[in-house]
C-alpha cells in the first residue's frame, strides 16, 4: 500500500480533493451570498460573503492539499531510498525517485500558503464574523474529514499488518509515523480553528513548526538522495545506460539482418540503423569493440555507481535488459555482450561468404 501511496496521493487524491473543494466552495459561496443579500438590512450594502473571502479560502486550502501531497511524496521517496524494501526478483516500480518535483512545489507553494493564511487571519481579526462563513467552515470540515479518514486508515493498516503477521519494517513504520504526524497536525490545527482556540501567537507557532518540518524534509531529502548537482550526474548516467541499451538493440538488429556483427558504429550507421553514438555529458563518442564473432563490448564513462542507493532511478540501471545486466561502477566501464547466433534470419539476407 505505502509503496504506491505518494504517487496515488499526488496524482489522484490531491486533484480530486482540490476539485471537490472548488465545487463545494463555489456552491457554498453563492448560497451564502444569496442568503446574506435576502436577509440584509436595506441600509447595509456589504454582504458577509465576498469574492475576496471565497478566493482567499479556496487558494489557501488548495495550497494546503498541494503542499501535503508534495511533502508526503518527498518524505516517502527519501524513506524508500534510505530503507529500501527487499523483494524477491526485480522490482520494476521500486527504488528511490527523483525529489525534484516535490521540492520545487514545496519551495513555491509554502510561501503562497503562508501568505494566504496570513491574509485570512488579518481579515478575521477585522471582521470576526467572516470566520463563521459557510465557505470557510465548509472547507474546514472537508479538511477535517479527510485528515480524520487518513488517521483512521493509517492505524487500520498498522493493525492489519500486525494481525496478518507481516513484517513491520523500519521503512514501513516511518511511513506510518510520517502520515500520522502530518494528518494529526492538520486535524488538530483546524479543529482548534473551528473551536476558536487559535490566537495570533499560536498561529505563528504553527507556521514556524510547519516551516521547520518542510525545511528539515528538504534537507533530509538532499542528504539521502544527493544535491541537485548529484541528481544531475545520476540523470546523465541514466541517459548513458539508455543510449547503450539502444545501441545494443541496434547491434542485435544488425546481426539479425546480416548474420555478422558490425566492425564499427560507423559501419552500422551507414546501414540506416539508428546509432546514439555521443555521450550527452562529455560529447565524446561511446566505445564499441567487436571482440569476436559473437561478442562485443559497449563502454561509457559513468559518474556514479549504479548500485548506489542514492541513484535517482536505480531500477533503470540495474534490472536485466534483454538478459543483460546494466549494473556499473563509477568511471569508465564496458558492458560485455554476447549475441545469440540463432537469431540470424537467413530469409532476409544470405549470410555473407568470406572472400579470399
Amino acid at each position: 500500500m505505502f509503496d504506491y501511496f505518494p504517487s496515488m496521493l499526488f496524482y489522484l487524491f490531491v486533484p480530486l480533493i482540490v476539485l471537490i473543494i472548488i465545487i463545494v466552495g463555489i456552491v457554498v459561496f453563492f448560497i451564502n451570498r444569496n442568503h446574506n443579500i435576502n436577509n440584509m438590512d436595506p441600509n447595509q450594502m456589504k454582504p458577509k460573503a465576498s469574492a475576496k473571502d471565497f478566493f482567499l479560502n479556496l487558494g489557501a486550502f488548495t495550497a494546503l492539499y498541494t503542499l501535503v501531497g508534495s511533502l508526503l511524496n518527498l518524505l516517502f521517496s527519501v524513506i524508500n531510498s534510505a530503507y529500501p524494501q527487499i523483494k524477491g526478483g526485480y522490482d520494476y516500480s521500486g527504488g528511490s525517485q527523483s525529489i525534484s518535483w516535490p521540492v520545487a512545489i514545496l519551495v513555491v507553494f509554502f510561501p503562497i500558503f503562508i501568505l494566504l493564511m496570513w491574509f485570512l487571519e488579518r481579515e478575521y481579526r477585522v471582521e470576526p464574523d467572516r470566520q463563521n462563513s459557510l465557505t470557510h467552515r465548509g472547507l474546514t470540515y472537508i479538511t477535517l474529514f479527510v485528515a480524520g479518514l487518513t488517521i483512521a486508515g493509517d492505524l487500520i493498516t498498522v493493525i492489519y499488518y500486525f494481525i496478518d503477521g507481516q513484517e513491520l519494517t523500519t521503512g514501513f513504520l516511518l511511513k506510518v509515523l510520517v502520515l500520522l504526524i502530518v494528518a494529526s497536525g492538520i486535524f488538530i490545527y483546524f479543529i482548534s480553528d473551528l473551536m476558536g482556540k487559535l490566537t495570533s501567537k499560536s498561529r505563528k507557532i504553527w507556521r514556524l513548526i510547519s516551516g521547520f518540518l518542510v525545511l528539515v524534509s528538504i534537507v533530509w531529502g538532499f542528504s539521502v538522495l544527493g544535491s541537485p548537482r548529484t541528481q544531475r550526474l545520476y540523470k546523465y548516467d541514466e541517459q548513458k545506460v539508455s543510449d547503450l541499451q539502444s545501441l545494443n538493440n541496434q547491434v542485435t538488429n544488425y546481426y539479425v539482418d546480416k548474420g555478422t556483427l558490425p566492425n564499427t558504429l560507423d559501419e552500422m550507421a551507414k546501414g540506416n540503423y539508428y546509432v546514439a553514438s555521443v555521450d550527452p555529458q562529455s560529447q565524446k563518442p561511446y566505445e564499441y569493440k567487436k571482440t569476436s564473432k559473437l561478442t562485443y563490448s559497449l563502454c561509457a564513462e559513468f559518474n556514479k555507481a549504479s548500485d548506489d542507493k542514492n541513484t535517482s532511478n536505480p531500477h533503470i540501471l540495474s534490472y536485466p535488459y534483454n538478459n543483460s545486466s546494466w549494473v556499473h561502477p563509477a568511471g569508465n566501464y564496458c558492458f560485455e555482450q554476447t549475441i545469440n547466433p540463432n537469431i540470424y534470419n537467413s530469409n532476409i539476407y544470405p549470410k555473407p561468404v568470406p572472400m579470399y
